[in-house]
């Protein structure tokens, strides 16, 4: 790769359509392996920039100056409780504005490179209740003035807290704090607009990161100054082992090593490469893969976190602390893909400020907070996870601190020839679709198709590519070699601003929201969507949706039978139990035109089809 053009993969782009799809994958797949997205540096240094000057920089000033804090110097107030509510405030912020996670190219946002507020500023864009016709005043499926209202609220009640003088605390000063806290009053008002703008939209919510910062504007309005300090330390623990615990079984052994191949300072392919099991023709992970996946991860994710709540030991303590600290520093230099850098900045942060600054020894510990609110904590902090690795389908994988474990519903879509245009033409969106966002900055269309399709690559590398790939093999067979496949999230960011890895953002509500503006045809708009694995299943369910029709077969898979495949899938597809199909259902099918004009309207349908064995498969 170079400083400003990205490496190319041994691809031509005006044959990419030539290839069979799972050819594409067989190459790609394998040059990720070894390159990554092959991303230019320039795109590593803008967030380096952004990350040291803006976020840190700009977070540090705001939260000093504000404070009545000299930032020169720092060791007369870093554990000042003050100080960690702005640090969170000011992330919520920028989280809010659509400039911190799931920002710039690494994100799919290549120009512009945020959705965030050219999303929830403008009315018509698309909104997506978590429980509409459940919770008055949040059916539909339109932003309108209300929702943008609640959200410049939110932007201003923000800005407010962070520059409006702090507030006296008497049990702060007690303990020897003299910075007080940020007004509880501003902390209530701004609890009760996040949770009314997230009844309206999730996608908001999580954006804003709702999951895990709004306990702690709960915390910041009416929790004590101990309680507060030692509730913030069980949320963060029950973030990481949630993380953790999400990580055992087979999918989190197949997300590390597509991670290191895409981590911009690991200067050998030989140091990638041995992360797979057999390079090129095996790219299973390796026990070197494992190993790094379950012990750098796994392990010190749960291990660690309980040390520092427990541990009263100084010397114990500042290890665990470094290590948690090393850790988070560890993945932001990776540069995952949905760049949750703030996020790791943060929690590195918050490990030596809420364990180190305000250790359990220093009347900080559990046994320090108020029993009767300690049960009532523990128990809210731990009802989205239990519920969320039980019943996935019911919460998101953020709320369920599912994080980066490799176990994510996901999707991906799949368009006849010139079908994807009317995305752009019918859509009220923060920015064009992700191919013409590519085609912009590559300068050719038949470029940006290769650059989309290495994402395909990179999905077939987890466990859900291969079944997803599967599942579309079944429904479009050799149709699939000439529909636009794309991948789900990225063209989700393009029409709601947002997407963190979570299929719940793009489920067949969403869909439909879609296909009300759209209007596609049946067989114009295929979506293969699989649900997360519940922690107690060996199996995950599928749907199928034709964008015309709704959900059109439901099934499910053997997670054993996508983690043993490769991702070009050379034993063919993965069984498929299918459960239930529409009735009557027969795919439509577009044929492939003489000449691919990719930018023009398709092809009439040709003959309705359907499997003599009602799978869909794709006949002749």
């Amino acid at each position: 790769m170079g400083f400003s053009k990205p490496s190319v993969p041994p691809v031509e782009p005006d044959k990419v359509y030539d290839l069979p799809y799972l050819e594409r994958i067989r190459i790609l797949s394998r040059y990720w392996a070894e390159n990554g997205f092959g991303s230019p540096t320039i795109f590593h240094v803008i967030y380096i920039v952004k990350l040291v000057f803006f976020y840190i920089a700009g977070g540090y000033l705001v939260g000093t100056l504000t404070s009545g804090f000299n930032p020169f110097h720092p060791g007369e107030f870093w554990t000042e409780p003050v100080l960690y509510q702005k640090f969170i405030l000011w992330t919520v912020l920028l989280e809010a504005l659509g400039v911190a996670g799931s920002w710039g190219p690494l994100a799919g946002h290549f120009k512009p490179f945020t959705g965030g507020w050219r999303t929830y500023g403008r009315v018509d864009t698309i909104r997506e209740p978590p429980w509409p016709g459940k919770v008055p005043l949040t059916d539909g499926d339109r932003r309108t003035p209300v929702d943008v209202g609640l959200y410049l609220a939110i932007i201003v009640t923000l800005a407010l807290s962070l520059v409006l003088p702090t507030v006296d605390d008497a049990g702060l000063t007690a303990h020897g704090f003299t910075g007080g806290r940020v007004s509880p009053v501003l902390m209530v008002i701004l609890g009760v607009l996040l949770i009314g703008l997230g009844l309206r939209d999730k996608v908001f919510f999580l954006q804003a990161r709702g999951e895990q910062y709004l306990p702690a504007i709960v915390f910041f309005a009416l929790y004590g100054a101990v309680d507060m300090i030692v509730a913030l330390k069980l949320l963060i623990v029950v973030v990481w082992v949630g993380a953790g615990f999400s990580k055992f079984g087979k999918h989190f052994g197949m997300v590390v090593p597509p991670m290191v191949s895409n981590t911009p300072w690991v200067p050998l392919k030989a140091m990638k490469r041995i992360n797979y099991r057999k390079f090129p023709e095996d790219l299973r992970p390796s026990h070197a893969g494992n190993l790094l996946a379950h012990v750098g991860g796994t392990l010190v994710e749960i291990v660690t976190p309980l040390v520092l709540l427990f541990s009263t030991n100084k010397t114990v303590t500042i290890v665990a602390a470094v290590l948690m600290i090393c850790f988070h520093l560890f993945i932001t230099s990776t540069f995952p893909l949905a760049v949750p850098l703030e996020w790791n900045v943060l929690f590195a942060f918050a490990a030596g400020f809420l364990f180190l600054g305000n250790p359990n020894w220093d009347g900080f510990g559990l046994g320090d907070m108020t029993p009767w609110l300690l049960v009532v904590t523990a128990a809210g902090l731990l009802f989205f996870p239990v519920l969320g690795n039980l019943r996935p389908d019911l919460v998101s994988f953020l709320p369920s601190m599912r994080q980066y474990a490799g176990n994510w519903a996901s999707a991906t879509w799949a368009f006849a020839p010139g079908a994807e245009q009317r995305l752009n033409e019918r859509l009220v969106k923060p920015a064009p679709m992700v191919i013409d966002q590519a085609t912009e900055l590559l300068g050719s269309r038949d470029a940006a198709e290769v650059a989309l399709y290495q994402v395909m690559g990179w999905r077939a590398l987890h466990s859900q590519g291969r079944a997803l790939n599967s599942i579309l093999v079944d429904q479009l067979g050799d149709d699939l070699d000439h529909y636009a496949i794309r991948e789900a999230e990225f063209m989700t960011n393009c029409i709601v601003g947002f997407n963190f890895g979570d299929g719940h953002l793009h489920d067949h509500r969403f869909i439909a929201s879609i296909q009300k503006r759209c209007g596609f045809e049946p067989g114009e708009f295929i979506v293969a969507w699989i649900e997360s694995q519940p922690v107690h299943k060996n199996f995950q369910r599928y749907v199928v949706i034709d964008a015309a029709l709704g959900i059109v077969e439901r099934g499910t898979y053997q997670v054993a039978d996508a983690v043993a495949e490769q991702p070009w899938l050379p034993n063919g597809p993965i069984p498929l139990t299918v459960e239930w199909r529409l009735a009557g259902y027969q795919r439509v099918r577009y044929p492939r035109p003489a000449a691919v004009d990719k930018t023009v309207a398709m092809p009439p349908p040709a003959t309705v089809e359907s499997a003599p064995d009602g799978s869909g498969g794709g006949g002749s």
